[in-house]
């Protein structure tokens, strides 16, 4: 099967990139070869490698960036999803989508599942939202992935941070009123490629009868001082040489930022069980490996 993977220097598609070529022909791209918001040069790329699957692990993901730069991030995360799409539905092909839980607005207690109304809170989101919509109304066979607080052992994201912070400083404040499941992108990699296993080479056919939204993302709830306090205590156990003494807890308002977050980032991972069999690892097991993996 001839599968296209944007996103290539990303967090997922870095993890995908590896796992890919050894059951597929997979043709990886990054920013450099080409930009997804030049809709033409997009459309020649599909044209050029016609992909029986498109898996779309590129995309605009600065939350306060997005802010200003709107336009930048509807042309990364809904209108280069909607030519895709467009093009796997002409061309009887099939597209994998990577979605967030920025498309809700967190509020309530309650886990949000895939049949819940999106009310994105900032453009990021809007622009998320935007995208998944434009695929599911395409009419082409499609997964999108609904995923929250990807990290891993390389990269930009908040581990890392933390790690750097935590190398710096004695005492640091962590937002303690925002609650979600920390995901590495390798858990999100191999769900991906263990639905393409049971695809049995007719993915179209698979995503016709399962399709549409599936939340994938680690099992059971932090908040992001929650996971700031596992990652030293895991660090510091693997040998790191960390300053920090005080982890302060502070509540969203008091730290101010361009975009709104959602509070409640739960996600129900129901559907992913029941439709393909695949359950994710708690939150903690997965820290543990990519600790591991940055302290082998």
């Amino acid at each position: 099967m001839k599968v296209l993977l944007t996103g290539r220097e990303g967090q997922i598609g870095g993890r995908l990139g590896r796992l890919l070529p050894g059951f597929c022909d997979c043709w990886s791209v990054a920013r450099d070869d080409f930009d997804l918001g030049d809709v033409s040069a997009l459309h020649a790329a599909l044209e050029q490698f016609k992909p029986a699957l498109i898996i779309n692990a590129a995309a605009y993901t600065d939350v306060d960036g997005a802010e200003d730069h709107k336009e930048m991030a509807f042309a990364l995360n809904a209108k280069a999803p909607k030519v895709m799409a467009d093009w796997a539905m002409t061309n009887s092909a099939a597209l994998i989508h990577y979605s967030s839980d920025y498309v809700y607005d967190g509020t309530g207690e309650e886990p949000w599942t895939e049949v819940d109304t999106p009310n994105p809170v900032n453009a990021y989101g809007e622009s998320k939202l935007a995208g998944d919509r434009a695929i599911a109304e395409s009419g082409a066979a499609h997964l999108i992935l609904r995923t929250s607080w990807i990290y891993a052992a390389e990269g930009r994201n908040f581990l890392r941070t933390m790690l750097r912070l935590g190398a710096e400083r004695e005492e640091l404040s962590v937002v303690d009123d925002q609650i979600g499941a920390p995901t590495p992108a390798s858990v999100v990699a191999s769900v991906t490629a263990e639905i393409l296993n049971q695809s049995k080479g007719d993915i179209v056919e698979l995503f016709r009868r399962k399709g549409g939204v599936i939340h994938c993302a680690a099992m059971g709830e932090t908040s992001w001082r929650g996971f700031a306090e596992s990652i030293f205590k895991g660090a510091c156990k693997r040998g790191a040489e960390l300053r920090v003494k005080h982890l302060n807890g502070i509540s969203t308002r008091e730290y101010p930022r361009p975009a709104r977050r959602p509070g409640n980032s739960r996600l129900v991972m129901a559907r992913l069980k029941s439709d393909f069999g695949i359950e994710t690892p708690h939150w903690r097991d997965g820290l543990s490996h990519v600790l591991d993996e940055i302290y082998a």
